[in-house]
């Protein structure tokens, strides 16, 4: 049975052009996923998923396999788990397959102890294992702004913050699963996953330009200690 780790990587980015290939200091960012999958040696097979020539160039001079997509899958409203289904049912006509790792190709922070950490939490009842922060400040004094203000927990506005509960949000780094999780389409955020916490310093979402200095502010921080 073979473990192999998918990188989803499109090349239809619009808020960052050419995201995934755009140099992050000083390297194409998608080579920062594969590079770590390799030096995890956790997988039989690396593999992007990508309809971009550009993309699967870069990725194969890095040291993975390529998955053409079908432009179907390409758009912008196209989720994770179809893209990550396309590849097993591709892959799995010629290997068998256990357990399937999506990694990000923006993961720059994403790390082999994170990966090795998280396939020894993926037990046969566990579905998923992530990596996820703590928010800053508590999501319970949330609110909407529409016509006026509106609580999103109104039951805990008078209490104090330091009665209310600790929340969490994704990093968007990996997701290790089962292969027939993936393939049964399972939740990713439920009572049969589990995610290691990660620093705050040691994640950042990237969706635009600032993001991106952010990310690699952060990075070199990460590596200076």
């Amino acid at each position: 049975m073979n473990n192999i780790c998918i990188i989803p990587a499109r090349g239809g980015s619009k808020r960052v052009p050419k995201k995934n290939l755009k140099n992050f200091l000083g390297f194409p960012i998608i080579s920062y996923a594969i590079i770590v999958a390799k030096k995890s040696k956790l997988f039989s097979k690396i593999i992007v998923s990508t309809e971009d020539k550009e993309i699967a160039k870069i990725s194969k001079k890095y040291g993975a396999e390529i998955h053409y997509r079908p432009k179907k899958l390409s758009d912008d409203i196209t989720g994770t788990n179809a893209v990550i289904c396309d590849v097993i049912n591709s892959y799995q006509k010629k290997i068998k397959i256990n357990i399937v790792c999506c990694i990000y190709p923006t993961s720059v922070f994403c790390t082999t102890i994170f990966l090795k950490k998280a396939l020894t939490l993926l037990d046969k009842k566990t579905k998923y294992v992530f990596t996820a922060s703590k928010y800053n400040h508590s999501i319970f004094r949330s609110f909407l702004k529409k016509k006026k203000i509106s609580m999103l927990f109104p039951k805990k506005e008078k209490k104090r913050t330091q009665d209310l509960p600790p929340a969490y949000h994704d990093a968007a780094q990996f997701y290790f699963g089962w292969k027939e999780s993936w393939l049964k389409n399972k939740s990713i955020f439920n009572k049969y996953s589990k995610f290691i916490e990660i620093d705050e310093h040691k994640t950042q979402d990237i969706d635009n330009l600032l993001d991106w200095k952010i990310a690699e502010a952060k990075y070199l921080k990460v590596k200076q200690r």
